[in-house]
């Protein structure tokens, strides 16, 4: 239940939270989830969601990815998987011979060879992969802690324990608002946690180390044990009352061990008698001669009548209640302290140097090396193709959001960059698209004609629409929208793709000038053209509403008639209301004239 409590303080950030911006990914965390999702309803799903979600991040969020693996777990994780996989086959643990130690260590064969696929995809793809020295999680919160990526994405909470301050839980594309980010900054001051108390926390109730935790303990008394403490001094306090010391409890009380008051406090006094009727210190007979100090009424005609769940407020009975809640929550505190110090070796020291270590990683001494390369477009057509489904068209039409977006990267800061994909040339900038709140630029890219009088488009590019959902067509949409779905358009010598606006305008900064000014321009004119153009078109009722405002049916339709129509009409109102033979064919007449129908009817029947 920990992300129930950090819920709270989940920030939902928009599309450019991660622009240019550095992440680190725990793999795992996307194999099991894929897998999990579309286990026996798609073919080797955990390459289907690496190559769509990496072609994502990289192009549509502007994100460069770093991978991170797990390596060897501790024999303590190792334990507590097989205690889990126990529990969940309905195995009594208790009973099972499990091995305290030489657990197996390794993941099962299946896993490891989802592992070795999404490791090869990625480097054909030009992406940095990292291996841990135990969890993936730990490592990526390390590179988080020491600034060398900007946020991890993972669903694990112990990035927190780890050290991460910022984690990213999960991702929706297609809306607005596509990461769930927690920042450690924002836990501090909602919460009042810091890394050390959220440690102590998973010490107490259990964690991916110690699936028990403390016997007796959940989230909420170990959430206000901790509080009781600073961070700097809370496992020495823990280790106090593991050994069965229990410190003095906060708030003055006295010692847990003290069966009587301390030699400084006074003797508390004799229990005050209270009246009957309106529940002050005094009696019920003196209170009826004459009201009490604590009664204001305008005449002495006695106290006033206590309500229900009348509680006194003179200064014995505030003190007795206070005692009563100190003597609570001091035997609250023992009752805590009593559970903690029955489990044997708490706190373990082995799990609090494995969260507060600096070095899950092997590095140089200049830091991790991270590079982005360039896709090995052929060998990655050739490995899909071959462990997927699809034509080789398809995947081509995928990758060219990604290329696409290299080749602006790569133009920005090398403006000798020839052609995209070898084949085409930067035409122009059509318009502006705006998906899910977010603004694209759709840019025309005409292929390059040398030596040619005709341009003939490519076999691989003109089947591109015509494939596009052939092959994913039978499989669930739903779990399967990791696609960014990118919009190319083949015409003759011409594609169309939506690129970030930032990207285009470093790229090209001449002609995006060019087309912002231009834009401007149809605006204003846009602008001056919605004005009435006439004394006979729709005019809004009022004024001072704003052109946005949507108007009602009444304003929308309103009626059209010239001032010399209603003249007529009023004319011919008079002569129907005088009497004469010719009253019913005037009205014959009437209901044929060019009127509104509102006059007609008026007319015609009164």
């Amino acid at each position: 239940k920990f992300w129930e409590l950090l819920k709270p303080y989940a920030r939902f950030e928009g599309f450019d939270f991660l622009r240019d911006k550095k992440v680190a990914i725990d793999l795992s965390f996307w194999i099991v989830q894929q897998e999990t999702a579309l286990k026996n309803q798609a073919l080797n799903p955990h390459l289907r969601l690496t190559f769509f979600r990496t072609v994502n991040l990289f192009s549509k969020f502007g994100v460069f990815p770093v991978f991170v693996l797990d390596g060897t777990p501790s024999p303590l994780k190792s334990q507590a998987r097989m205690v889990r996989f126990f529990r969940f086959s309905g195995i009594d643990t208790s009973t099972s011979n499990v091995a305290e130690e030489g657990v197996s260590k390794d993941r099962n064969s299946a896993f490891k060879r989802c592992v070795n696929d999404c490791v090869e995809l990625l480097e054909l793809l030009g992406m940095p992969v990292l291996k841990a020295n135990g969890e993936a999680e730990a490592l990526c919160a390390q590179l988080n802690r020491d600034g060398h990526v900007d946020a991890c994405i993972t669903a694990d909470s112990d990035a927190f324990l780890f050290g991460a301050t910022c984690v990213i839980k999960s991702l929706r594309p297609n809306s607005k608002e596509p990461f769930e980010c927690y920042n450690m900054s924002d836990i501090e001051a909602g919460l009042g946690l810091k890394r050390k108390h959220l440690i102590a926390v998973s010490l107490l109730v259990g964690n991916d180390h110690d699936l028990n935790g403390v016997q007796g303990i959940g989230l909420d008394k170990a959430l206000r044990l901790v509080r009781g403490f600073s961070e700097d001094e809370i496992f020495d306090k823990l280790y106090e009352i593991g050994k069965g010391h229990v410190p003095l409890f906060q708030g003055e009380i006295r010692c847990a061990g003290d069966a009587i008051p301390c030699s400084d406090e006074s003797s508390p006094k004799a229990k005050q008698s209270h009246c009957s009727f309106c529940g002050h210190p005094g009696s019920k007979k003196a209170h009826f001669k004459s009201c009490c100090e604590y009664c204001i009424t305008d005449s002495n005609d006695g106290c006033l009548k206590k309500s229900q769940g009348f509680k006194c407020n003179c200064s014995f009975c505030d003190k007795v209640r206070k005692d009563k809640d100190k003597k609570k929550h001091e035997n609250w505190w023992i009752n805590v302290c009593n559970l903690i110090s029955k489990e044997t070796k708490f706190p373990n020291d082995e799990i609090i140097e494995m969260y507060l270590c600096n070095n899950h990683g092997e590095f140089t001494e200049e830091g991790p090396l991270l590079e982005w390369g360039d896709p090995k477009t052929d060998l990655l057509v050739d490995f899909l193709a071959y462990h997927q489904p699809w034509k080789p068209s398809y995947i081509r039409q995928r990758m060219l959001p990604m290329l696409s977006t290299l080749y602006l990267r790569e133009l920005a800061r090398n403006p000798n960059k020839t052609l995209l994909v070898g084949q085409y040339e930067f035409h122009s900038i059509q318009r502006v698209k705006i998906r899910y709140g977010h603004q694209y630029y759709e840019v025309k890219w005409k292929k390059a004609i040398s030596n040619e009088l005709s341009c003939a488009v490519p076999v691989e590019l003109s089947n591109m629409l015509e494939e596009e959902f052939i092959e994913v067509g039978d499989e669930p949409i739903g779990l399967l929208d990791e696609s960014i779905e990118p919009q190319i358009h083949v015409d003759g010598c011409w594609i169309l793709t939506d690129e970030n606006p930032e990207l285009v305008h470093s790229a090209f900064p001449e002609e995006a000038l060019k087309f912002r000014q231009e834009k401007e321009l149809k605006d204003m004119k846009r602008r001056k053209t919605s004005t009435p153009r006439s004394e006979g078109s729709f005019e809004m009722s009022e004024s001072s509403k704003p052109q946005g405002v949507q108007l009602s049916i009444t304003e929308f339709y309103r009626t059209t008639k010239t001032p010399s129509q209603a003249k007529l009409g009023d004319d011919l109102v008079k002569q129907s209301s005088s009497p004469g033979v010719g009253s019913s064919k005037q009205k014959r007449k009437v209901s044929g004239s060019k009127l509104s129908k509102a006059v007609r009817r008026r007319l015609l029947f009164g």
